[in-house]
């Protein structure tokens, strides 16, 4: 009888233990959802510890602002490619964001092989691929309304030189996104000075700063105030050359004022408001499928840099209103030829 009723009490200890417990847990905060995984893939080499190219910066920003754990990949001068993104394809991310390889063919191939996996082609249409699966998205920054306001202002400095209205531009090829600078360029410029003479030339090159020069300096030989350089790193002697000649220079992607005094503005890139888009449609499952997303000025994704103190207020108060008429919707540039 006594095992029995020690058997009895500790039954209803271990009720009231079990009870409390249960008690507890219901009242605990339930665990927070895992964080959205995504991968986002540089070109060989990856961003360097204190790299600070906007791409670079975007990636963080974006990830802090989002709480999106994002990594950021990149295959060695020595592996595949399509080997490194088939690896990368199968380590559980929700997303894959390809930023500087997206229109390799390994891409398209990869991407048919893991159809589960959204791949996201920063910077880059679907339209620049052939025949892309529907798990490939295009992510478009349109730069063309910044890029309208810079031949706007270049093309009413010009105007107040002597002698002919020319500016000039110098691209890296003849194609997306480059000819999107290009087009918004040059019909700023026309607005600006409708009688203006616009050079445009292609380097077919990013990198060799000798070939954008020679094509700079022959622009203005030929008259150019302002050159205009869409053309990344081969652009630096672009810069050179309008800083040589004493004209105007325009950066590109990120404030190039800090080249010197010449550099009249840049016409920027957010990288960030890209990154941001992406992360924020991954963390709440609205990716879709087969498409592009387009951001432009309107959604923070491009604008202006520094603009020269030596621009006078009253050009700067009417680039405002420009700017507020492109914003508000009030006034749409539309597509050129790219020159």
């Amino acid at each position: 009888m006594r095992a029995e009723r020690l058997g009895r009490a500790a039954a209803g200890v271990m009720g009231a233990v079990l009870l409390a417990a249960a008690a507890v847990a219901s009242a605990a905060p339930a665990p927070s959802a895992p964080k959205a995984r995504v991968a986002v893939v540089l070109d060989w080499g990856g961003c360097p510890p204190k790299h600070t190219v906007n791409v670079c910066e975007g990636i963080r920003r974006a990830a802090r602002r989002t709480g999106v754990r994002a990594r950021v990949v990149a295959p060695t001068v020595r592996e595949s490619l399509e080997d490194f993104l088939a690896l990368t394809a199968q380590q559980g991310y929700e997303a894959i964001v390809l930023a500087g390889v997206a229109g390799e063919p390994a891409v398209i191939r990869v991407a048919r092989r893991y159809p589960g996996v959204a791949f996201i082609l920063f910077s880059t249409s679907r339209a620049e691929t052939k025949d892309p699966p529907p798990n490939v998205q295009g992510m478009v920054l349109d730069a063309r309304d910044a890029a309208f306001l810079a031949g706007w202002l270049a093309a009413k400095l010009e105007k107040r030189r002597p002698g002919p209205d020319v500016v000039g531009v110098v691209g890296a090829f003849k194609g997306p996104p480059v000819t999107d600078f290009v087009d918004g360029f040059v019909a700023g410029a026309r607005r600006g000075a409708p009688r203006a003479k616009i050079l445009v030339d292609y380097a077919n090159e990013f990198v060799d700063q000798a070939k954008c020069a020679a094509l700079a300096r022959r622009q203005i030989a030929r008259g150019a105030g302002t050159v205009f350089n869409v053309a990344g790193a081969c652009g630096l002697g672009t810069m050179k050359a309008a800083a040589d000649a004493g004209i105007w220079a325009i950066g590109v992607d990120s404030d190039q004022s800090f080249l010197g005094p010449h550099v009249l503005t840049s016409v920027l890139k957010s990288f960030e408001a890209g990154f941001v888009d992406v992360f924020a449609r991954v963390k709440t499952g609205k990716l879709g499928t087969g498409r592009d997303t387009t951001l432009t000025m309107r959604d923070g994704a491009a604008g202006l840099g520094r603009i020269s103190r030596r621009v006078p207020r009253s050009l700067v108060t009417q680039l405002r209103g420009l700017e507020r008429q492109i914003t508000t919707g009030k006034l749409r540039i539309s597509r050129q030829t790219g020159g």
